[in-house]
């Protein structure tokens, strides 16, 4: 990590359009939109009468793709990915779609998520003589159904997401259909557009907006849907687990224009602003935000105070990662270089600066610390999300939980490390409040540790390296 945030999962893309001859730039466009969700890798997969083709390669999807690639991946069925690793090395071989070639054809698949049984299952499947490709969990998904396939692709896939536990989001194309998979507890989001010809399957539904398909709903938690020539199919392969979207998906993950699971992140962030402005009452001369994530939560405590709003940190939009080096005086430059202070409206002033979430506190600290030689006379530090003292296991990369701030230390003691003359976060019944859902329809448990799944208790982030899980353990 180069920066004090959890860090994206990955983003999915499905198109089934028949005869459309720009679906490959329309699933560049859509990926694009879902940037913000990885951006180690990015691919794509197209099929026509049984055909596929794929590429992928590291990089932004703008990097990745061009006139060329795309014009060879013409299609009537087309998914995309774009990845952060949660799970398995950042290589090449490990970016999604992937394809798997079997007796009757080929399967293409992309995963958002993550899965806390993936070693136990891969572990099995070696001993009967399956090869593995790739270090990521989602190989073992696809290796599953085409083992499975022999039954049908319908209860193939059935059998293969009841086996399988954790989070995931899957798109899939095989016999030229496009399939889509929630699981059981909805963790992870998908949702459903209509476009003239066909259908759109996206992580969220500014990827919807892009390509200019309309919103029909959202997936339901253990549903998968098929689509081809026919329309859309509705299978429910599980209902009898407890309803838990991901918290952070409201608070951090999600673009601001979309909606998850019925619900506007724009608007649950402003409310989140507004539950911590009448939970904190400071008296301030300005509320800034920490961009881009907590602007909206800033906006909203300004509205409900009645302390002005004002821009208090440019945010250098071209700043990359790969040059900057994981020691500690490099990651100090980069959070200068990413973001700088605006005098002009800092100056002489008591700030308030909001932020959705404080992990390890390193660029908390620094953003203070710029901020007061900036010439701020006060410095309070309001936070959108509760403190976070649980790792999530469902495919968002947290640090261990030693290194979890909010774990290890008192909020007072927060406070005094960053610098801080005072520290508030969102009460989690605040934060529910401004999301608009019932607590027991989330997945809080980097709050409170009350995990919807059974995770492992020895490991339960890992990844594979060559034919053996290497694990990663949580102290």
């Amino acid at each position: 990590m180069t920066d004090d945030k959890l860090r994206e999962e990955c983003g999915v893309l499905g198109i089934y359009s028949p005869g459309n001859e720009l679906i490959a730039p329309m699933m560049g466009f859509g990926l694009v939109a879902l940037q913000h969700r990885g951006q180690e890798s990015a691919g794509i997969a197209t099929s026509s009468n049984g055909s596929m083709n794929y590429y992928k390669d590291m990089g932004l999807v703008q990097d990745v793709f061009n006139n060329k690639i795309l014009d060879r991946l013409q299609g009537d069925v087309s998914i995309g990915h774009v990845r952060y690793s949660t799970t398995g090395e950042s290589y090449v071989s490990n970016a999604q779609p992937l394809v798997v070639n079997y007796k009757g054809g080929s399967i293409a698949l992309a995963h958002n998520g993550n899965l806390v049984n993936a070693k136990d299952i891969r572990a099995k499947l070696e001993d009967e003589g399956s090869i593995f490709q790739t270090s990521i969990d989602s190989e073992v998904i696809a290796n599953l159904i085409a083992r499975k396939y022999s039954k049908g692709f319908k209860q193939a896939i059935t059998e293969t997401v009841s086996e399988i536990k954790g989070a995931f989001a899957l798109t899939i194309i095989c016999e030229d259909k496009l399939i889509g998979v929630r699981d059981a507890n909805g963790l992870r989001p998908l949702c459903l557009g209509k476009i003239d010809n066909g259908y759109v399957l996206a992580s969220e539904s500014c990827a919807l907006d892009v390509v200019g398909a309309e919103f029909i709903r959202d997936i339901e938690k253990g549903e998968m849907v098929i689509i081809d020539e026919e329309g859309v199919e509705s299978i429910i392969f599980d209902n009898t687990k407890r309803k838990s979207h991901c918290i952070f998906e409201y608070v951090y993950f999600a673009r601001p224009d979309s909606k998850i699971d019925g619900e506007s992140v724009y608007i649950t962030r402003r409310d989140a602003g507004r539950v911590l402005a009448d939970e904190y009452k400071i008296d301030a001369d300005i509320v800034i935000a920490v961009p881009d994530s907590g602007i909206d939560a800033a906006i909203g405590y300004a509205e409900a105070s009645g302390i002005p709003y004002g821009v208090g940190l440019i945010k250098n939009k071209y700043i990359g990662r790969t040059f900057i080096k994981p020691d500690q005086k490099s990651r100090e430059i980069a959070v200068r270089l990413k973001l700088n202070p605006l005098k002009e409206n800092i100056k002489d002033k008591r700030v308030i600066m909001i932020d959705d979430s404080i992990v390890r506190g390193t660029t908390s600290k620094k953003i203070v610390e710029a901020l007061r030689k900036a010439g701020a006379k006060e410095v309070h530090v309001l936070v959108s999300s509760p403190p976070v003292v649980h790792s999530c296991y469902f495919g968002i990369d947290t640090p261990e939980r030693k290194e979890l701030v909010g774990a290890v230390k008192t909020v007072d003691e927060i406070c005094e490390m960053i610098g801080a003359d005072s520290l508030g976060y969102i009460s989690v019944e605040g934060l529910m409040q401004s999301v608009h859902k019932k607590p027991s329809d989330l997945c809080v448990a980097c709050f409170n540790g009350d995990y919807p799944i059974e995770v492992p208790k020895t490991a339960s982030k890992f990844m594979f390296e060559a034919n053996k899980a290497v694990e990663i353990k949580n102290t």
